[in-house]
């Protein structure tokens, strides 16, 4: 039987594992500092193993797992892929993540093609099914005889309209602390070939409202640095090549003033050990003991005392007496207990993936056609988030896929060829994961 060990037992963890469990022939252990959460993902499967391993603290551990292992998927923080990857490499074993690539990634992919191995990186949703999807509508238009000059790809999960009932219009279906910290990202992309920079304190400030057809409208503000999908999706015809990130109205200007307020900060604050979110809120707006709160804060941020963005703050707890968690020490950490506690995805509530892509191309004669790629998927009440199983189910078709020789690339990649793409956009359709394209011409 094949072995594959897992990771990581993290908010998206459980669609792979029960994809990869209903395998014939394949062995799965799940590794992870919290067994009990693996072992409740796999249930008592007798082809499944839970694992008590801590990656940062047993690199022992790790490489025993790895040496016993055909491939090894690493959902745990990126920071830890590179070294788990060196070890995969020594030992000649595959490796499945769906993070970024990072530049030290790439630099091990003459060793990984002299391993034999591959390693797959960004194999989830965003990044991951947006590169699928927008790649096999660039190649069509290629195959057609044409090139794309205009290149616009924007991403959001959401909570779905019916659970969107908190102020803030958003509900974390992963990472909290990782949604935090992507709101500190400068970003940049191109504009009628011009490069665009935003730095990360001016994030939410750059933002506009786009209408989403048979969805909605959102708000959309610049994901990360754009510029370099130019090279990577083959865009060498494009004067505009955007990513973005879709929120609910209202989320970029509340960020901006979270991240104007210092809460995002992830450096340690001394002397606040048994004060409260009040008092936080209260050293980080320099107001006076006793103040009126809101109203300091208001003051501090130029806002009217009534406005919607002091409301919300209010209804997270920022103003309250509550206690600072004593095993944290920086707002950012701070914050983060908030909104695990208020703003997760209820057990019976749906979250929502909205991604769409548009596309202006160019055929011989003049002839020119807008495209869009629309996916709009939801969650299962009481099984699974909608991120979960887009996240998840693309790095799990991909383990599947390298292990019965259908992938046979090695080296680094990302899932932007069809060799690669195909069989996972594919294998995605049974499970609702299905694109909608419209082609209009201009």
């Amino acid at each position: 039987m094949a072995r594959v060990v897992v990771l990581g037992a993290g908010m998206v963890t459980r669609p792979l594992v029960r994809y990869l469990l209903d395998q014939p022939d394949m062995k799965l252990v799940v590794a992870t500092r919290t067994v009990d959460k693996a072992q409740k993902m796999i249930a008592g499967h007798k082809n499944g193993e839970a694992k008590s391993l801590d990656v940062e603290k047993n690199p022992a551990g790790v490489e025993d797992e790895v040496k016993r292992a055909d491939l090894v998927v690493s959902l745990v923080p990126y920071a830890y892929h590179v070294s788990v990857s060196k070890l995969c490499i020594k030992h000649k074993k595959h490796v499945v993540t769906t993070s970024y690539v990072s530049d030290a990634m790439k630099a091990l992919d003459a060793d990984a093609k002299s391993a034999g191995i591959i390693l797959l990186n960004e194999c989830g949703l965003d990044p991951g099914i947006d590169h699928m999807s927008a790649m096999r509508v660039i190649h069509d238009v290629e195959k057609r005889g044409g090139k794309v000059v205009s290149f616009k790809s924007s991403t959001g999960a959401l909570p779905s309209h019916e659970a969107n009932n908190n102020p803030f219009g958003y509900k974390f279906s992963w990472s909290p602390r990782g949604v935090l910290l992507a709101s500190r990202n400068a970003a940049k992309w191109l504009e009628n070939g011009k490069e665009v920079s935003i730095p990360g304190e001016q994030l939410f400030e750059n933002y506009y409202i786009q209408d989403v057809p048979e969805v909605g409208a959102f708000e959309n503000y610049p994901n990360r640095n754009s510029v370099p999908y130019k090279d990577i999706y083959g865009l060498k015809h494009a004067h505009t090549v955007y990513r973005g990130t879709f929120r609910m109205t209202g989320w970029c200007e509340t960020m901006r003033r979270v991240v104007a307020l210092g809460w995002l900060r992830d450096e340690p604050v001394p002397g606040f050990a048994g004060k409260t979110y009040g008092d936080m809120t209260q050293h980080l707006v320099g107001a006076a003991p006793g103040a009126d709160l809101p109203r300091a804060t208001a003051k501090f941020l130029g806002v009217d005392p009534f406005a919607t963005v002091i409301k919300r703050f209010e209804w997270l707890g920022l103003f309250g007496d509550r206690p600072l968690p004593n095993d944290k020490n920086t707002p950012l950490d701070y914050l983060n207990v908030l909104t695990l506690e208020k703003m997760v995805i209820g057990e019976n509530e749906r979250d929502m993936i909205v991604m769409h892509h548009q596309f202006v191309a160019e055929f011989p004669g003049g002839k020119k056609e807008h495209l869009t790629s629309t996916l709009v998927d939801r969650g299962i009440p009481g099984e699974d988030t909608s991120v979960a199983r887009t996240v998840s189910l693309p790095a799990a078709i991909a383990v599947k896929l390298i292990l019965d020789g259908t992938i046979k690339d090695t080296g680094c990649h990302i899932p932007v060829s069809p060799t690669i793409y195909n069989p996972i956009l594919d294998e995605l359709e049974p499970y609702n994961v299905i694109f909608k394209e419209r082609k209009h011409p201009l």
